[in-house]
């Protein structure tokens, strides 16, 4: 593990390495990690045995990270510039992308952030809307220094996840208001391939992603079976990478 552009990265390789493609940069979601989502799903363990480098960042208050001073540290697009140092530091060539949820609202960000060098990109569990946009953020942070919980459900469920964090939980706050005031508004993408898209088919998180795939001339749609942590875990997300990524 290494610490760079403040962000903890672990870069996982081939037994026996192979000219198999560029390296594949994996983005965890909200309140999880990269060892939770792509360590312990199989992810990496299928990268790696297709002879890929598989670069596993936490972001910003997340797993090993260190939690961000300011919300501008945890804004969407600090969070890509960060990402893009991290790469920089394993190959400054062109990479391959797999996110999901927080962690494809953040690789939307990466094309801006580093212009040709995103090549494929498979985008997992997104939400069309912007779950940090209607956030109560103070009374989430009044949660985690031990007030009330939220009134409001949205608000509630997110301080609940926070609090599951312990001394970490103000870190996430801050993380929160940075992405709160950064708010996930798709414009043109600007990787050299069309992204795919992946949503479970019980996913209430993803739904109307239609709307965001329209967007992109080219992309593509894949629904898996389950909800919204059961198609992260589930093979269905580890099929489409493999389809998407490995050739």
């Amino acid at each position: 593990m290494a610490d760079r552009a403040r962000l903890a990265v672990r870069v996982h390789v081939p037994e026996e390495p192979a000219a198999a493609g560029p390296p594949v940069l994996l983005l965890h979601g909200f309140a999880a990690d990269g060892q939770r989502d792509w360590v312990r799903t199989g992810m990496v363990a299928a990268l790696t045995a297709a002879g890929r480098r598989a670069v596993v960042a936490d972001l910003p208050g997340h797993g090993d990270s260190p939690a961000p001073v300011t919300s501008a540290q945890a804004g969407a697009g600090a969070i890509a510039a960060a990402l893009v140092g991290a790469m920089d530091a394993v190959d400054r060539g062109p990479f391959d992308v797999v996110g999901y949820s927080l962690g494809a609202r953040i690789a939307w960000e990466l094309p801006a952030a580093a212009p040709g060098r995103v090549r494929r990109a498979v985008l997992g569990g997104l939400s069309p809307v912007d779950p940090f946009a209607a956030l109560d953020v103070e009374a989430v942070r009044q949660a985690a220094a031990g007030g009330p919980m939220p009134a409001d459900p949205l608000s509630a469920m997110i301080a609940g996840m926070v609090l599951a964090h312990g001394d970490r939980a103000a870190g996430l706050v801050t993380c929160v208001e940075g992405l709160r005031a950064t708010p996930f508004e798709p414009g043109p993408w600007r990787g050299q391939e069309p992204p795919v898209f992946v949503a479970g088919r019980e996913d209430v998180v993803t739904a109307g992603i239609e709307r965001i795939v329209g967007l992109v001339a080219g992309a593509s749609l894949v629904t898996v079976p389950g909800d919204h942590l059961q198609a992260l875990a589930g093979p269905g997300l580890l099929e489409v990478v493999a389809k998407t990524l490995v050739h």
